[in-house]
């Protein structure tokens, strides 16, 4: 699904249609395409590392502890980057910000691989997911305001496509890296050749995006732009918005989820269920691939189902397979539980991200979708530092039974993201 005929709730009615069609057809698919690109990019650069942790966990030497204290690190570095994501775009607009912070994303990956290999060193790991962290977190707000524009100016569901496209980038680095590794490639190289795909790529797929001024860009135009205080402001006025803290509530609860697998799922396999290295980064594909599919045909099911009720129907879907994966104690219960953890996880973020920009001024809808995205990536990326220090005390897979209570809580929090418009026809 790329589009298709129906248009999205919330994006149905006449004012929507006619600002749908204010941009040349060919200058709105570019746009979409480059937003693609950049969610592809940063889910590249975030698999390619997190793949390769038992790696450069036996290189440096680090505990189940340790690996969660530096990943705390580079989380701590990302929820910076994300506080910072509205100031950024407020100050040089999504354009600009976009290559910036993508550039020190993948300037930290090349030292996470001299730390992990070249010159093992802790501190080089933790320098590297500092930057990494921050600019991967700053680009995370963007590319979804930016996303959430482009959708709603082509007047079709493409935001779950989009975060397909992050995942496709977790499957194709998750995917490198096991070859990387098979092969024997030493890490400091495989995350180096990364780094440079990243930055090349950023700075060729913001040639397509349009200035918006709503969004920060300098659009050059003879009226005055709102001055910054203004614009930070505007930023954070949304927090009083208890619907919008609800949607919120939604997105933590299943990027908690989809962030603790990430990054522990691999070692859950090898270290709660005892199974092998390969076994695990088996699985962890199994998961990338099971939300990267759930997410390419979840749009006409958002379309015909409504978004609250495919929210909770992905819910219980979540709950049910994380199960399996906990408790089950065959191969291929974890294999079916992380396919339906997968699933489950896989639309609440792009359903949260269409809902909070679903209201008619564009500035605060671009505010109201900063705020979401940095509720959801904060539990993105605490997640799973928080699990790493319940597994060290009471092992892995119980330190994964409050992803449960989590998601059960993103369920019964679903109704927030109702439509405020519905479709026409």
């Amino acid at each position: 699904m790329s589009e298709h005929d129906q248009h999205a709730p919330g994006t149905g009615d006449a004012e929507t249609r006619a600002e749908a069609s204010a941009r040349p057809r060919r200058e709105l698919v570019a746009w979409r395409n480059a937003i693609f690109a950049i969610f592809f990019l940063s889910g590249f650069g975030l698999a390619s590392w997190v793949a390769r942790i038992p790696a450069i966990r036996d290189a440096v030497g680090l505990s189940t502890q340790g690996v969660g204290l530096v990943i705390l690190m580079g989380s701590i570095a990302s929820i910076v980057g994300l506080v910072a994501a509205p100031w950024l775009m407020a100050r040089f607009g999504a354009r600009l910000g976009m290559i910036g912070v993508l550039a020190t994303a993948a300037t930290g990956l090349v030292a996470v691989g001299l730390g992990g290999s070249a010159l093992p060193s802790v501190a080089l790991i933790v320098l590297g997911l500092a930057l990494f962290g921050f600019g991967n977190g700053a680009v995370d707000v963007m590319m979804n305001v930016e996303g959430a524009e482009a959708e709603r100016e082509l007047g079709k569901t493409v935001m779950p496509l989009m975060h397909a496209f992050f995942s496709f980038g977790t499957v194709a680095g998750a995917g490198l890296a096991a070859a990387a590794s098979a092969l024997g490639i030493a890490i400091a190289l495989h995350l180096g050749v990364i780094a440079a795909f990243i930055a090349v790529g950023v700075v060729i797929a913001v040639r397509f995006v349009p200035r918006r001024e709503e969004l920060g860009d300098d659009t050059h135009a003879d009226a005055p732009r709102e001055p910054l205080g203004v614009r930070i402001r505007r930023s954070l006025s949304v927090w009083t918005d208890v619907r919008l803290l609800l949607i919120g509530v939604v997105m933590l609860g299943m990027s908690f989820a989809e962030g603790s697998a990430n990054d522990w799922i691999a070692l859950a396999v090898v270290d709660g269920h005892g199974l092998d290295a390969t076994t695990g980064a088996a699985v962890f594909t199994v998961f990338t691939i099971a939300i990267t599919a759930a997410r390419v045909v979840g749009g006409p099911f958002i379309d015909r189902f409504g978004r609250v009720l495919m929210l909770q129907v992905m819910a219980g879907i979540g709950v049910v397979g994380l199960s399996l994966f906990i408790f089950g104690t065959e191969p291929w219960m974890l294999v079916v539980g992380t396919l339906l953890w997968g699933v489950g996880c896989s639309l609440a973020f792009p359903v949260g991200m269409s809902a909070a920009a679903d209201v008619p001024d564009r500035a605060d809808a671009a505010a109201r979708v900063s705020a979401v995205a940095m509720i959801g990536y904060c539990a993105f990326l605490v997640g799973p530092p928080l699990i790493g220090f319940l597994g060290e005390r009471f092992g892995i897979l119980n330190g994964m039974l409050v992803l449960l209570g989590l998601m059960v809580m993103a369920g019964i929090a679903a109704p927030a993201a109702r439509e405020r418009s519905r479709r026409v026809g």
